[in-house]
């Protein structure tokens, strides 16, 4: 792990104070996740759940929840709560629908996030990654621009020396299976944004391909080359460019032999956009297996406020860095 990032991490979420809110307050290490944050005065916390119920959890845990507020998405009178403020907001769900939605804890924590009442929620412990991403998608909806949802995740490698320090960013390695030409251009204008906001990168970000600048031609070259250009059209101010081979994208030495015209990000990239789940899922598992990399993540991307999908296998640690890299994102 690398604790400077960590820390920085830390610094950075404390001194914006962001409200989050976490759905699964059956599962004792959301509650950790939870404790953490209320002890090191990081962030406000809700905790969607009956408060005796989640009560008696963390006391059985040994947790200390001390500060935390809650929502009681079991109790009627909390869930008509919500009807004004998100009928103020939207008119997409009507006084019903909103009281039936926010039985289910995901619901209520988007209406929560939705209406202002948190600045991000954390969730995917317990629950599927679908659940957050349809939960998500049907209330609190997609960024402006955007049409797809995807994920970043933040490479630590040791040995590697690239224009970040050890550092990479790749995407989308959770998500998006196939993607088309307007999907994958919404994941590397999504993952520059996020490098932008997230670790204050310049962003640089690479189209990664079998094919580097026209060497090969396949029809999924053209879908990439197509993604390149929509994206470019979308975003025009940032540095996006392709498609690059792997090396030819990070190895200034290879990019300057293999890319025969000016380019701002071949052989100096810190984002690296896979074409398809099965490359990325792959690329992500070779440089932790062999390269011992720490990755942190996924970071959800696309949707209008911040919202984390953890990885159900995560140790608390590794929710963590999750959960302070959301509360910069709300920032």
């Amino acid at each position: 792990m690398n604790q400077a990032f960590i820390d920085d991490l830390t610094a950075r979420a404390k001194a914006a104070h962001k409200h989050i809110v976490f759905p699964e307050g059956d599962c004792p290490d959301i509650l950790r996740c939870a404790e953490n944050l209320l002890k090191g005065d990081i962030a406000d916390v809700t905790i969607i759940g009956n408060e005796q119920t989640v009560g008696e959890l963390a006391a059985s845990e040994g947790i200390d929840l001390t500060g935390a507020t809650y929502f009681d998405n079991t109790d009627e009178a909390a869930r008509a709560s919500l009807v004004e403020p998100v009928m103020a907001v939207t008119d997409q769900f009507s006084e019903k629908a909103i009281q039936r939605k926010a039985k289910k804890a995901e619901n209520a924590a988007m209406f929560l996030l939705l209406t202002g009442q948190a600045d991000c929620c954390a969730a995917g412990r317990v629950l599927t990654t679908a659940d957050v991403i349809i939960a998500a998608q049907s209330i609190v909806g997609f960024a402006p621009g955007t049409a797809a949802v995807s994920s970043l995740g933040i490479a630590d490698i040791p040995g590697y020396e690239g224009p970040e320090g050890s550092m990479l960013a790749i995407g989308d390695c959770a998500i998006n299976v196939l993607p088309d030409s307007e999907t994958l251009a919404d994941i590397a204008i999504a993952s520059a944004d996020t490098v932008s906001s997230l670790l204050s990168w310049e962003p640089r970000v690479a189209m990664l391909s079998f094919s580097t600048d026209g060497s090969s031609e396949d029809d999924s070259i053209d879908v990439i080359r197509k993604g390149i250009e929509i994206a470019r059209s979308k975003r025009p101010e940032l540095k996006i460019d392709g498609e690059f081979q792997l090396d030819a994208a990070i190895n200034p030495k290879v990019a300057a032999r293999k890319v025969k015209r000016e380019s701002d990000v071949a052989g100096n990239a810190n984002v690296l956009i896979f074409p398809n789940l099965h490359a990325a899922n792959i690329g992500v598992k070779l440089i932790q297996t062999f390269g011992h990399a720490d990755a942190y993540g996924p970071v959800i991307q696309g949707f209008a406020k911040p919202v984390c999908d953890f990885s159900r296998s995560a140790p608390v640690s590794e929710m963590m860095g999750n959960i302070l890299m959301l509360l910069v994102r709300a920032n």
